[in-house]
Formats: C-alpha cells, structure tokens, sequence
C-alpha cells in the first residue's frame, strides 16, 4: 500500500516536470490557439511556481514537521509501556487441590496475564508478603482470598481484573464440590466453554479501522482548512498588490486559476501521502498495533475524499479570493466558507467515536460539501457498499464540475476590479 502512494506521487511530480520542459522547449515555435483548452502548458507552469512557493516557504516544512512529529508521538508513546503484564503471584499457604489450580491458571489467562505460584509458609508470613508486594493474591488453605487493598468497582488493573473473575470461578467450583461431585467432574464442569452468540447484524467496528477512520479525519480537516486558506489568501495578495494584471497579460483567467488550485492540491496531495507513508513506516517498524489490521481500502477512501473534498472546495476559496482585498474581508469571507468543513468534521468525529452513524450522517455522505468526512467514517465502519461509495463519488465530481464553472466565471470578473470589496449578489447577476 505504502509503495503504491510513494509511485503515485512520484508520477505526480514527473508529469508536472514534463509539462514544464515542454514548455521551455515550445517557447520558439509559432503561437498557438489558446482558446483550444484551459489545460496547456500555462497551466503547468502556473503549477510548477505555485509548488516551488508552497515548497520554499517556512509554514509548508515547519507545519509539515509539526504534523509528522504529532504522529510519531501518536505511534511511539503507547508502544513505550507495552509489553506483557508481569505474571500475578499467587501465595499458596497450604496445599490446592487440582481444579482450583486449574481454575486459578484459566482466570489469569482470560484476562491476559499469567500465574506464578509461590508457597509461603503461614498466614502471617503471606499478609507480609501482601504489604510488601512480592505477591499479588494469597489463597490461604485452599478457600481464602486475601489481597493486600479492597478492589473497588473502578479497579482496571490486570490484578484487580484476575481477582474478580478468579473469586467468581471458585465459587462456582466451591458450589460443585459442596453438592459433593467428584474431581473429574468437577473439572470438566470448570473448563466448559461459554456458548457461543450469533448476532442478526455485524456489531460496530473497534480497534485500528476505527483509530485510523479518526486520524483520517483530523488529516482531511487540516489539510482542507489549510489548503484551501493558501488559496483565499494567495488570489487575494496577487489581486492587491496588482500582480495578478501582469499574469493575465500572459495567460487566460481560467488557466490561471485552474495552474493555483492544481499546484496547491498537488502539494497538499504529496504532504498528506507522505504523512501517511510515514506513519505506516513508523508503526511497523516500532511493532505499533495502533494501524494494525487496517483495511487498505481505509486508507485509500482517506485520500481519495482528501483529493475529492480539496476539488470542491478549491474553487469556492478561489472565488471568494477574487471578490477581497484586504486582509480583514478575508476573514469574513472565511468564516462561512468554513462552517460546512467544520459541521462535517464534528459529525465525522462524533460517528466514528461511537462506531454507530445515523441516518442523518449517512445522507451526509451524499453532500459534497460533507462527503469527505462522511463517507470515509463509513467505509471505515463498513456501513457503505462499493455501489454507494462510487454514487457518492460521481455526485461529488458533477457538483464540482458546476461549482468550478461558477466559480472560475466569478473569479474572471471580479479579480480585476479594485477600490473594495466586491458584492458576491452583483457577479452572480452578472454571470447569470
């Protein structure tokens, strides 16, 4: 999985680099007709200088290692107290009879710990050993649990977890032998094996799908709120300080727009595939089970409604760019351009938390403005067939295609028009 994300972003690059020695090499050929199609050469090159700033510029790496060291952290910390649990030492005072011992050992083994048997030579000596902690339970001639604190009902600890099972399988022991059966049957009786229980539907998905459906969340919310900030602020910047009129004299608006967002995407495309790539690595190589047993099919829907929700949303940041000026109105224009990624994210976090989404969040994963959230919880949880993650995704790409057509007729009239804040109301009159 790792190999195909690192071969798919190298290709990535490649294709960016041929395009840009294709245009060097054309620079002396005759003129051609640019009206043909916004995706030429231009485009390139407006790419390959938006990928060199991201690239160049402190807020890319530091960001970058800030993300990268969050993971590792994620990954690194939880592996540095695991190990197995010290096997629980059981005093003996007196002798134990076969099944206890056989029930004492299946106890420790149902809450994933081992026994070690020590033999003490009375009472007192093993209330000693108690305080002292070189045993953890004593079992005095063959009846009496005696531990060294009361274990309350909040108790977790592994020994708390061994004594409260273990009392409960000797009771049921102690019960056998008072309605006086012999030892072997005794024993068989103790070492029955729960029935076992089927369920109608599958249960909720928990462990690494669910660890990873979170993390995919938080990375598609960081990179679309940052990405797509870089676009607003990028238009914005180039309108005011008036560069954007020497671009234009150069290339069409459209290819213009169409180079920045591909360029800014391609970036946050490698960012994110190299995040992943380094945590897969990682948790290998550290023995984390943290993205153990994940689905490949996880990971691929995380990228694939990165790269979906960015191409929504690109061209609504763009847009919104070309109708500011200054650096107050971006804020005000952010903002609620912000709430839908913002709604989706807490719902996305919320369903992938309790493992159970509603109905409500499932139609979410039909809306492309919170389709990427929605839908990779699903696949993680497994609640989404092939058929809807493919419905979910021609819809995100036809909306898009609408979304970029009004949004690149918006940024063509309003990039060039200066003095203020330009009236989102009067370019949708007008490109109507």
């Amino acid at each position: 999985m790792s190999g195909g994300i690192i071969a798919a972003v190298v290709a990535v690059v490649l294709v960016v680099r041929l395009w840009s020695r294709r245009r060097r090499a054309t620079t002396g050929r005759a003129p051609t007709d640019r009206r043909l199609s916004p995706f030429t050469s231009d485009v390139a090159l407006v790419a390959e200088r938006e990928m060199r700033e991201r690239f160049r510029g402190r807020i890319f790496r530091v960001g970058t290692l800030l993300v990268l060291a969050v993971v590792a952290a994620a990954i690194v910390i939880p592996t540095l107290d695991k190990g197995k649990p010290h096997p629980q030492r059981v005093g003996l005072v007196g002798s134990l009879s076969a099944p206890w011992r056989d029930a004492v050992v299946s106890s420790a083994k149902s809450v994933g710990t081992t026994v070690h048997f020590v033999s003490v030579h009375d009472k007192d000596a093993a209330y000693a050993d108690l305080r002292s902690g070189q045993i953890d339970l004593a079992i005095v001639k063959g009846h009496d649990l005696v531990v060294n604190k009361p274990i309350g009902a909040t108790d977790t600890s592994t020994t708390a977890q061994f004594v409260l099972v273990l009392s409960k399988n000797l009771g049921v022991i102690e019960a056998f032998e008072a309605a006086h059966l012999t030892a072997a049957q005794v024993s068989e009786l103790a070492g029955a094996s729960a029935l076992a229980v089927r369920s109608v539907q599958p249960g909720p998905v928990k462990g690494a799908a669910q660890a990873t459906s979170l993390i995919g969340i938080i990375l598609i919310f960081l990179m679309l709120t940052q990405y797509n900030t870089w676009i607003l602020i990028g238009v914005m910047e180039e309108k005011s300080s008036r560069v954007i009129e020497v671009l234009l004299a150069t290339v069409r608006p459209i290819q213009l727009l169409t180079g920045k967002v591909l360029g800014i995407g391609l970036v946050a495309l490698i960012q994110a595939s190299t995040i992943v790539v380094f945590a897969l690595l990682l948790a290998k190589s550290v023995g984390s089970d943290l993205l153990h047993g994940t689905a490949p099919a996880v990971l691929v829907s995380t990228l694939v409604w990165l790269v979906l929700g960015y191409a929504f949303y690109c061209w609504v940041y763009a847009a919104a760019g070309s109708l500011a000026e200054r650096q107050d109105q971006v804020q005000s224009l952010a903002f609620p351009l912000s709430v839908p990624i913002i709604f989706g994210y807490v719902m996305a976090l919320t369903a992938a938390s309790s493992a159970s989404p509603s109905s409500f969040f499932k139609v979410l994963a039909y809306l492309p403005p919170t389709a990427p959230f929605a839908m990779p919880v699903l696949v993680s949880l497994r609640a989404a067939t092939w058929w809807e993650f493919v419905v979910s995704v021609l819809i995100s790409i036809v909306c898009t295609i609408g979304v970029a057509r009004l949004a690149t007729g918006i940024y063509r009239r309003a990039i060039l028009r200066t003095g203020g804040r330009v009236k989102l109301r009067q370019m949708l009159t007008r490109a109507a």
